[in-house]
């Protein structure tokens, strides 16, 4: 009876893969997931349209009633973004959501089951997340920028890109929501539970930052600068407001990204010791 022969090169694909699975598939497998959920479109799609909407509203106000508004002085590119403030609000949600959505639903278990490397795990999906983040970000700030100038040129109160500070705003914009939803994403690790992940982010983003409006004036000076969402906001602005106690651009973004890190460091801790 005759014998088959095995090709060399065939027989090595024929061969079941050996080796833990590593960084590349972590990310490649959490790429899956998130686009393969619906939620995640609609949620990034509601995000530029927040902010192109709101900062299109808000453009139209004041080029509906220009006067004595200084050119010098107008900053016309933090007001064509004005949505981030909203925006922040949806990216945390979606930060949120893309762990602690798992812990809901129960495939966390499986996740770890695949791959048992908690920290890889971890790092895979929010690196992933903070990608698309980012480019949906950029999205956002452009658009919204556009939008903005072309109505604000009707009142000869626009900007343009090539001015000064006007590109770093508006990257600065993309980079902001980025940073809000890895906040969201680690205190989502953190907390594993959906509505306490978003109410904790809108409470650190939003909530804080009205409460610090009724301390005195002279603790307003030294307290608002620390706000996350106040000191990231300085990124996308181009001009520093007469008296502002405020730190500049990318000091001010520093300090978002440092309470970002520190809910990172604390989530993926978190994630490493506690049962899944």
């Amino acid at each position: 009876m005759a014998t088959t022969q095995i090709a060399p090169a065939a027989h090595q694909r024929l061969l079941p893969r050996t080796g833990r699975a590593g960084f590349g598939d972590a990310l490649r497998s959490e790429f899956t997931k998130i686009k393969s959920t619906r939620s995640t479109y609609w949620t990034l799609l509601a995000l530029v349209v927040v902010c192109v909407g709101v900062g299109a509203l808000a453009c139209a106000g004041t080029a509906s009633h220009p006067q004595g508004i200084s050119p010098a002085n107008f900053d016309a590119t933090q007001q064509s973004l004005a949505g981030l403030y909203v925006g922040q609000l949806v990216i945390a949600a979606l930060g949120a959501l893309t762990i602690t959505s798992e812990y809901s639903t129960g495939m966390i278990r499986t996740s770890l089951s695949v791959q048992p490397r908690r920290g890889v795990v971890f790092a895979a999906k929010g690196v992933v997340f903070a990608v698309v983040t980012l480019i949906t970000g950029l999205i956002a700030s452009f658009g919204a920028f556009f939008v903005g100038q072309a109505i604000l040129s009707h009142a000869h109160l626009s900007a343009t890109l090539g001015q000064p500070n006007v590109l770093r705003a508006v990257i600065g914009g993309a980079l902001f929501l980025t940073a809000c939803g890895m906040l969201a994403y680690g205190l989502g690790a953190i907390l594993r539970h959906t509505a306490a992940a978003i109410s904790a982010a809108i409470g650190l983003l939003f909530v804080l930052t009205v409460l610090v409006q009724f301390l005195p004036q002279s603790w307003q000076n030294s307290v608002d600068k620390w706000m996350p969402a106040l000191a990231g906001g300085q990124v996308w602005a181009t001009k520093v407001t007469p008296g502002s106690h405020q730190f500049p651009a990318w000091g001010g973004f520093a300090v978002l990204a440092g309470y970002a890190a520190v809910a990172i460091i604390a989530g993926l801790v978190c994630f490493r010791t506690r049962d899944a």
